[in-house]
Protein backbone atom coordinates (compact mmCIF):
# COMPACT_ATOMS: atom_id res chain seq x y z
CA UNK A 1 0.00 0.00 0.00
CA UNK A 2 1.46 3.47 -1.09
CA UNK A 3 0.80 6.09 1.15
CA UNK A 4 0.70 9.86 -0.70
CA UNK A 5 2.16 12.82 1.50
CA UNK A 6 0.98 15.79 0.02
CA UNK A 7 3.94 18.91 1.17
CA UNK A 8 7.52 18.36 1.58
CA UNK A 9 7.81 20.73 4.38
CA UNK A 10 9.21 19.75 7.68
CA UNK A 11 5.84 18.54 9.33
CA UNK A 12 5.37 16.23 5.87
CA UNK A 13 8.80 14.74 5.68
CA UNK A 14 9.04 14.00 9.20
CA UNK A 15 5.71 12.28 8.36
CA UNK A 16 6.85 10.59 5.42
CA UNK A 17 10.32 9.00 7.17
CA UNK A 18 7.87 8.21 10.20
CA UNK A 19 5.61 5.91 8.37
CA UNK A 20 8.39 4.63 5.92
CA UNK A 21 10.02 3.34 9.02
CA UNK A 22 6.73 1.74 10.38
CA UNK A 23 6.90 -0.32 6.67
CA UNK A 24 5.02 1.93 4.17
CA UNK A 25 5.96 2.79 0.33
CA UNK A 26 5.68 6.42 0.42
CA UNK A 27 5.46 9.01 -1.76
CA UNK A 28 6.31 12.66 -0.80
CA UNK A 29 4.76 15.19 -2.95
CA UNK A 30 4.91 19.12 -3.33
CA UNK A 31 5.31 21.36 -6.09
CA UNK A 32 8.46 22.74 -5.21
CA UNK A 33 11.53 22.29 -3.36
CA UNK A 34 11.79 20.19 -0.16
CA UNK A 35 11.77 22.48 2.76
CA UNK A 36 11.26 26.14 0.57
CA UNK A 37 8.51 26.95 2.16
CA UNK A 38 7.98 27.69 6.20
CA UNK A 39 10.40 25.30 6.97
CA UNK A 40 13.36 27.41 5.13
CA UNK A 41 12.25 30.83 6.63
CA UNK A 42 11.32 29.73 10.58
CA UNK A 43 12.96 31.17 13.42
CA UNK A 44 15.22 28.00 13.86
CA UNK A 45 13.54 27.36 17.61
CA UNK A 46 11.80 24.19 19.41
CA UNK A 47 9.77 27.41 21.54
CA UNK A 48 8.09 24.35 23.75
CA UNK A 49 6.48 27.24 25.96
CA UNK A 50 4.44 28.93 22.94
CA UNK A 51 1.17 26.98 23.05
CA UNK A 52 -0.75 30.29 24.71
CA UNK A 53 -3.75 30.26 22.28
CA UNK A 54 -3.60 33.25 20.12
CA UNK A 55 -7.15 33.91 20.60
CA UNK A 56 -6.91 35.43 24.41
CA UNK A 57 -9.05 38.78 25.24
CA UNK A 58 -5.60 40.60 25.49
CA UNK A 59 -4.86 39.79 22.52
CA UNK A 60 -7.99 40.33 19.58
CA UNK A 61 -9.06 43.33 21.99
CA UNK A 62 -5.92 45.27 20.41
CA UNK A 63 -6.60 44.31 16.88
CA UNK A 64 -8.44 47.45 16.00
CA UNK A 65 -5.53 49.17 17.12
CA UNK A 66 -2.54 47.56 15.33
CA UNK A 67 -4.88 47.43 11.86
CA UNK A 68 -4.16 51.51 12.16
CA UNK A 69 -0.80 51.03 12.31
CA UNK A 70 1.11 49.79 9.54
CA UNK A 71 4.31 48.75 11.86
CA UNK A 72 2.17 46.80 14.35
CA UNK A 73 2.71 43.26 15.74
CA UNK A 74 -0.08 42.11 13.60
CA UNK A 75 -1.23 43.64 10.47
CA UNK A 76 -4.40 42.87 8.33
CA UNK A 77 -4.12 44.00 4.65
CA UNK A 78 -7.98 46.27 4.31
CA UNK A 79 -8.61 44.69 1.28
CA UNK A 80 -8.26 41.26 3.00
CA UNK A 81 -10.56 41.90 5.75
CA UNK A 82 -13.87 41.41 4.39
CA UNK A 83 -12.65 37.59 3.82
CA UNK A 84 -11.09 37.09 6.66
CA UNK A 85 -13.89 38.11 8.87
CA UNK A 86 -15.71 34.16 9.19
CA UNK A 87 -12.20 33.30 10.41
CA UNK A 88 -11.84 36.04 13.25
CA UNK A 89 -15.97 35.25 13.99
CA UNK A 90 -14.12 31.96 15.34
CA UNK A 91 -10.67 33.11 16.40
CA UNK A 92 -13.67 35.13 18.70
CA UNK A 93 -15.49 32.40 19.58
CA UNK A 94 -12.46 30.98 20.67
CA UNK A 95 -11.67 33.41 23.52
CA UNK A 96 -14.06 32.29 26.09
CA UNK A 97 -12.57 31.75 29.34
CA UNK A 98 -13.38 27.72 29.46
CA UNK A 99 -12.18 27.25 25.88
CA UNK A 100 -9.14 28.95 26.25
CA UNK A 101 -8.02 26.75 29.57
CA UNK A 102 -8.70 23.66 27.42
CA UNK A 103 -6.75 25.29 24.08
CA UNK A 104 -4.19 25.72 26.80
CA UNK A 105 -3.83 22.41 28.12
CA UNK A 106 -4.64 20.57 24.60
CA UNK A 107 -1.55 23.44 23.45
CA UNK A 108 0.56 22.09 26.62
CA UNK A 109 -0.02 18.54 25.91
CA UNK A 110 1.69 18.36 22.47
CA UNK A 111 4.54 20.76 23.28
CA UNK A 112 5.18 18.69 27.03
CA UNK A 113 6.68 15.48 24.53
CA UNK A 114 8.49 17.60 22.33
CA UNK A 115 11.71 16.14 23.05
CA UNK A 116 10.33 13.00 24.45
CA UNK A 117 9.66 12.60 19.86
CA UNK A 118 12.70 14.96 18.70
CA UNK A 119 15.61 13.70 20.68
CA UNK A 120 15.36 10.12 19.29
CA UNK A 121 15.11 11.50 15.73
CA UNK A 122 17.31 13.27 15.46
CA UNK A 123 19.86 10.54 17.43
CA UNK A 124 18.64 8.16 15.15
CA UNK A 125 19.47 10.11 11.67
CA UNK A 126 22.84 11.25 13.07
CA UNK A 127 21.17 14.76 13.39
CA UNK A 128 21.30 15.30 16.70
CA UNK A 129 24.17 18.00 16.20
CA UNK A 130 21.83 19.90 14.30
CA UNK A 131 20.09 21.01 17.87
CA UNK A 132 22.08 23.56 20.05
CA UNK A 133 22.18 23.38 23.93
CA UNK A 134 21.19 26.74 24.61
CA UNK A 135 17.30 28.04 25.28
CA UNK A 136 15.99 31.63 24.55
CA UNK A 137 15.91 34.51 26.85
CA UNK A 138 12.19 36.67 27.32
CA UNK A 139 13.35 40.64 27.49
CA UNK A 140 11.45 43.43 29.52
CA UNK A 141 12.35 46.97 29.52
CA UNK A 142 11.28 46.98 33.27
CA UNK A 143 8.55 45.79 35.66
CA UNK A 144 5.57 47.24 33.90
CA UNK A 145 6.69 45.06 30.91
CA UNK A 146 7.41 42.13 32.43
CA UNK A 147 3.93 42.51 34.56
CA UNK A 148 1.83 42.98 30.93
CA UNK A 149 3.44 39.02 29.82
CA UNK A 150 2.72 37.66 33.10
CA UNK A 151 -0.41 35.80 32.22
CA UNK A 152 2.20 34.18 29.71
CA UNK A 153 4.63 33.13 32.87
CA UNK A 154 1.41 31.57 34.64
CA UNK A 155 0.65 29.64 32.04
CA UNK A 156 3.74 27.84 32.16
CA UNK A 157 3.90 27.79 35.54
CA UNK A 158 0.62 26.16 36.04
CA UNK A 159 2.05 23.25 33.62
CA UNK A 160 5.21 23.07 35.24
CA UNK A 161 7.97 24.59 32.40
CA UNK A 162 10.72 25.39 33.54
CA UNK A 163 11.46 29.10 33.16
CA UNK A 164 14.31 31.23 35.43
CA UNK A 165 13.65 34.98 35.60
CA UNK A 166 17.01 36.84 35.59
CA UNK A 167 17.77 40.78 35.96
CA UNK A 168 19.61 42.67 33.16
CA UNK A 169 23.09 41.96 34.20
CA UNK A 170 22.69 38.38 34.60
CA UNK A 171 21.08 38.53 31.33
CA UNK A 172 24.18 40.27 30.08
CA UNK A 173 25.91 37.85 31.70
CA UNK A 174 24.42 35.59 29.63
CA UNK A 175 24.68 37.29 26.25
CA UNK A 176 27.25 40.42 26.48
CA UNK A 177 25.74 42.29 23.47
CA UNK A 178 22.22 42.73 24.95
CA UNK A 179 21.52 46.26 25.74
CA UNK A 180 21.94 48.08 28.97
CA UNK A 181 18.00 49.18 28.52
CA UNK A 182 17.21 44.87 29.42
CA UNK A 183 16.01 45.40 32.86
CA UNK A 184 14.60 42.03 33.34
CA UNK A 185 14.96 38.85 31.94
CA UNK A 186 13.55 35.07 31.46
CA UNK A 187 15.34 32.03 30.65
CA UNK A 188 13.58 29.63 28.83
CA UNK A 189 16.03 26.44 28.79
CA UNK A 190 13.86 24.52 26.71
CA UNK A 191 13.21 26.54 24.02
CA UNK A 192 16.42 25.92 21.98
CA UNK A 193 17.48 26.49 18.48
CA UNK A 194 18.05 24.70 14.82
CA UNK A 195 21.64 25.44 13.76
CA UNK A 196 19.98 25.47 10.35
CA UNK A 197 16.11 23.86 10.12
CA UNK A 198 16.16 24.51 6.11
CA UNK A 199 19.26 22.09 6.34
CA UNK A 200 17.44 19.82 8.73
CA UNK A 201 14.78 19.48 6.55
CA UNK A 202 16.29 18.60 3.69
CA UNK A 203 18.93 16.27 5.32
CA UNK A 204 16.48 14.10 6.49
CA UNK A 205 14.53 14.18 2.99
CA UNK A 206 18.12 12.71 1.86
CA UNK A 207 17.40 9.77 4.21
CA UNK A 208 14.24 9.14 3.23
CA UNK A 209 15.36 9.20 0.04
CA UNK A 210 18.13 6.34 0.78
CA UNK A 211 15.84 4.19 2.37
CA UNK A 212 13.43 3.91 -0.56
CA UNK A 213 11.15 6.70 0.07
CA UNK A 214 10.72 8.21 -3.48
CA UNK A 215 9.82 12.51 -3.82
CA UNK A 216 7.78 13.63 -6.53
CA UNK A 217 7.37 17.37 -8.04
CA UNK A 218 3.82 18.05 -9.06
CA UNK A 219 0.80 20.34 -8.18
CA UNK A 220 -2.49 18.25 -7.34
CA UNK A 221 -4.95 18.95 -9.26
CA UNK A 222 -7.50 16.67 -7.68
CA UNK A 223 -8.07 13.58 -6.01
CA UNK A 224 -9.99 10.45 -7.11
CA UNK A 225 -12.41 8.29 -4.34
CA UNK A 226 -14.31 4.96 -5.13
CA UNK A 227 -16.05 4.32 -0.96
CA UNK A 228 -12.02 5.73 -0.06
CA UNK A 229 -9.14 7.25 -1.39
CA UNK A 230 -7.44 5.47 -4.39
CA UNK A 231 -5.48 8.02 -6.21
CA UNK A 232 -3.78 11.88 -6.61
CA UNK A 233 -4.21 13.87 -9.47
CA UNK A 234 -1.14 15.66 -11.12
CA UNK A 235 -1.75 19.19 -13.32
CA UNK A 236 0.35 17.45 -15.41
CA UNK A 237 -2.05 14.98 -16.18
CA UNK A 238 -0.18 12.15 -14.37
CA UNK A 239 -1.90 10.20 -11.31
CA UNK A 240 -0.19 8.50 -7.96
CA UNK A 241 -2.29 5.27 -6.80
CA UNK A 242 -2.73 5.79 -3.27
CA UNK A 243 -4.23 3.89 -0.50
CA UNK A 244 -3.70 6.43 2.00
CA UNK A 245 -3.22 10.23 1.22
CA UNK A 246 -1.90 12.47 4.35
CA UNK A 247 -2.37 16.49 3.42
CA UNK A 248 0.44 18.41 5.09
CA UNK A 249 1.23 21.35 2.50
CA UNK A 250 0.90 23.86 5.31
CA UNK A 251 -1.28 27.01 4.44
CA UNK A 252 -2.21 25.55 1.32
CA UNK A 253 -3.74 22.85 2.89
CA UNK A 254 -7.37 24.33 2.49
CA UNK A 255 -7.40 24.16 -1.06
CA UNK A 256 -6.72 20.79 -1.02
CA UNK A 257 -9.32 19.90 1.72
CA UNK A 258 -11.69 21.71 -0.20
CA UNK A 259 -11.16 19.51 -3.62
CA UNK A 260 -12.01 16.30 -0.67
CA UNK A 261 -15.06 18.24 0.11
CA UNK A 262 -14.19 19.09 3.88
CA UNK A 263 -12.98 22.49 3.96
CA UNK A 264 -11.33 23.82 7.01
CA UNK A 265 -10.85 27.31 8.27
CA UNK A 266 -7.19 27.58 7.47
CA UNK A 267 -5.87 31.12 6.41
CA UNK A 268 -2.03 32.11 6.28
CA UNK A 269 -0.10 34.34 8.60
CA UNK A 270 2.28 35.69 6.79
CA UNK A 271 5.26 35.90 8.28
CA UNK A 272 8.46 37.40 7.46
CA UNK A 273 12.22 37.61 8.37
CA UNK A 274 15.96 39.08 7.83
CA UNK A 275 18.44 37.02 7.53
CA UNK A 276 21.97 38.78 8.29
CA UNK A 277 25.05 36.86 7.54
CA UNK A 278 27.34 39.96 8.51
CA UNK A 279 25.73 41.23 11.90
CA UNK A 280 28.94 42.43 13.74
CA UNK A 281 28.08 40.39 17.06
CA UNK A 282 27.93 36.89 18.07
CA UNK A 283 25.11 35.33 20.20
CA UNK A 284 24.41 32.05 21.78
CA UNK A 285 20.66 32.27 22.53
CA UNK A 286 17.62 33.16 20.77
CA UNK A 287 15.76 36.47 22.31
CA UNK A 288 11.99 37.48 22.29
CA UNK A 289 11.11 40.66 23.16
CA UNK A 290 7.20 40.73 24.01
CA UNK A 291 6.19 44.23 23.78
CA UNK A 292 8.09 44.98 20.26
CA UNK A 293 7.05 41.62 18.73
CA UNK A 294 10.51 40.65 17.43
CA UNK A 295 12.39 37.09 17.60
CA UNK A 296 16.12 37.23 17.28
CA UNK A 297 18.13 33.77 16.44
CA UNK A 298 21.56 32.87 15.70
CA UNK A 299 21.10 30.19 12.57
CA UNK A 300 21.78 29.60 9.41
CA UNK A 301 25.81 31.04 9.81
CA UNK A 302 24.43 34.21 10.53
CA UNK A 303 21.76 35.88 13.03
CA UNK A 304 17.92 35.70 11.94
CA UNK A 305 15.90 38.74 12.94
CA UNK A 306 11.74 37.67 12.68
CA UNK A 307 8.47 38.67 13.88
CA UNK A 308 5.29 40.10 13.58
CA UNK A 309 2.11 38.90 11.35
CA UNK A 310 0.76 39.84 8.43
CA UNK A 311 -3.04 38.50 7.20
CA UNK A 312 -2.86 39.38 3.46
CA UNK A 313 -3.93 36.08 1.85
CA UNK A 314 -1.73 33.52 0.08
CA UNK A 315 -1.16 36.03 -3.25
CA UNK A 316 -0.56 39.02 -2.30
CA UNK A 317 2.39 40.60 -2.95
CA UNK A 318 5.28 40.93 0.10
CA UNK A 319 5.80 43.81 2.11
CA UNK A 320 9.73 44.06 3.47
CA UNK A 321 8.88 47.35 5.30
CA UNK A 322 7.80 44.70 8.02
CA UNK A 323 11.19 42.88 7.93
CA UNK A 324 12.51 46.25 8.46
CA UNK A 325 10.87 47.15 11.05
CA UNK A 326 11.49 44.41 13.38
CA UNK A 327 15.38 44.79 12.64
CA UNK A 328 14.76 47.93 13.75
CA UNK A 329 13.69 47.15 16.85
CA UNK A 330 16.04 43.96 17.63
CA UNK A 331 18.82 46.89 17.43
CA UNK A 332 17.09 48.37 20.50
CA UNK A 333 18.32 45.59 22.29
CA UNK A 334 21.32 45.10 20.32
CA UNK A 335 22.65 47.91 19.41
CA UNK A 336 26.23 46.64 17.89
CA UNK A 337 23.88 44.71 15.17
CA UNK A 338 24.85 45.81 11.72
CA UNK A 339 22.76 44.48 8.84
CA UNK A 340 25.04 43.81 6.25
CA UNK A 341 25.29 41.03 3.97
CA UNK A 342 21.38 40.47 4.47
CA UNK A 343 18.83 38.72 2.68
CA UNK A 344 14.77 39.21 3.65
CA UNK A 345 12.08 36.42 3.32
CA UNK A 346 8.24 36.16 3.65
CA UNK A 347 6.03 32.69 4.22
CA UNK A 348 3.10 31.20 4.74
CA UNK A 349 2.50 29.77 8.08
CA UNK A 350 -0.74 27.47 8.37
CA UNK A 351 -3.12 29.42 11.25
CA UNK A 352 -6.69 28.02 12.61
CA UNK A 353 -8.63 30.47 14.69
CA UNK A 354 -8.00 28.06 17.39
CA UNK A 355 -4.39 27.95 17.81
CA UNK A 356 -4.45 23.65 17.70
CA UNK A 357 -2.95 22.23 14.41
CA UNK A 358 -5.36 19.72 12.68
CA UNK A 359 -4.10 16.19 13.14
CA UNK A 360 -6.81 14.13 12.27
CA UNK A 361 -8.33 11.44 9.78
CA UNK A 362 -10.96 12.71 7.31
CA UNK A 363 -14.55 13.08 8.43
CA UNK A 364 -15.57 12.37 5.17
CA UNK A 365 -13.11 10.32 3.04
CA UNK A 366 -11.58 6.93 4.89
CA UNK A 367 -7.81 6.84 3.66
CA UNK A 368 -7.55 10.87 4.32
CA UNK A 369 -5.31 12.28 6.47
CA UNK A 370 -4.72 15.86 7.83
CA UNK A 371 -1.52 17.08 9.62
CA UNK A 372 -1.59 21.03 9.11
CA UNK A 373 -2.20 24.49 10.98
CA UNK A 374 0.44 24.38 13.55
CA UNK A 375 0.99 27.90 12.87
CA UNK A 376 4.29 29.41 14.38
CA UNK A 377 5.20 25.81 15.54
CA UNK A 378 5.92 23.58 12.86
CA UNK A 379 9.43 22.88 13.50
CA UNK A 380 8.49 21.94 17.31
CA UNK A 381 5.88 20.14 16.72
CA UNK A 382 7.14 17.95 13.90
CA UNK A 383 8.78 14.75 15.26
CA UNK A 384 5.19 14.68 17.37
CA UNK A 385 3.05 15.12 14.53
CA UNK A 386 4.85 12.47 13.00
CA UNK A 387 4.43 9.84 15.46
CA UNK A 388 0.96 10.61 16.44
CA UNK A 389 0.09 10.76 12.51
CA UNK A 390 1.96 7.59 12.17
CA UNK A 391 0.23 5.53 14.66
CA UNK A 392 -3.15 6.96 13.51
CA UNK A 393 -2.34 5.87 10.19
CA UNK A 394 -0.99 2.24 11.10
CA UNK A 395 -4.12 1.97 13.49
CA UNK A 396 -1.70 2.05 16.33
CA UNK A 397 -3.53 3.79 19.97
CA UNK A 398 -1.61 7.05 20.35
CA UNK A 399 -0.15 7.95 23.56
CA UNK A 400 -2.19 11.31 24.01
CA UNK A 401 -6.07 11.99 23.05
CA UNK A 402 -6.90 13.36 19.73
CA UNK A 403 -9.93 14.39 19.76
CA UNK A 404 -8.75 18.00 20.48
CA UNK A 405 -7.06 18.17 17.18
CA UNK A 406 -9.96 16.30 14.71
CA UNK A 407 -10.65 18.44 11.26
CA UNK A 408 -14.30 18.52 12.14
CA UNK A 409 -13.91 20.31 15.51
CA UNK A 410 -15.14 24.13 13.92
Amino acid sequence: MTTVVVGAGIIGTTIAYDLQKRGRQVVLLDKGEVGRGASYGNMASIAVTEFMPASRPSIWKQIPGWMLDPEGPVRVRPGYMPKLLPWFARFVAASRPNKLRQLEADGAALCGRVYDDLLPLLRETGLEGELTEEGCLSLYRDEAEFRADREHIEILERFGFPHRRLSGAQARELEPVLSESIGIAVLFPQNRSLRDPFRLVTRLAQRFLAQGGEIRRGDVAGFERSGRITAVRLTDGDRIAAGDVVISAGAYSGLLSKMLDEPMPLETERGYHTQIMSPGIAMRHSLIWPAKAFMVTPTAGGIRVGGTVEMAGLDAAPDYRRAKTTVRRAQTALPGLRCEDFSEWMGHRPALPDTLPVMSASAKTPGVFYATGHGHLGVTHAATTARLMGDLITGVAPPIDMRPYRVDRF
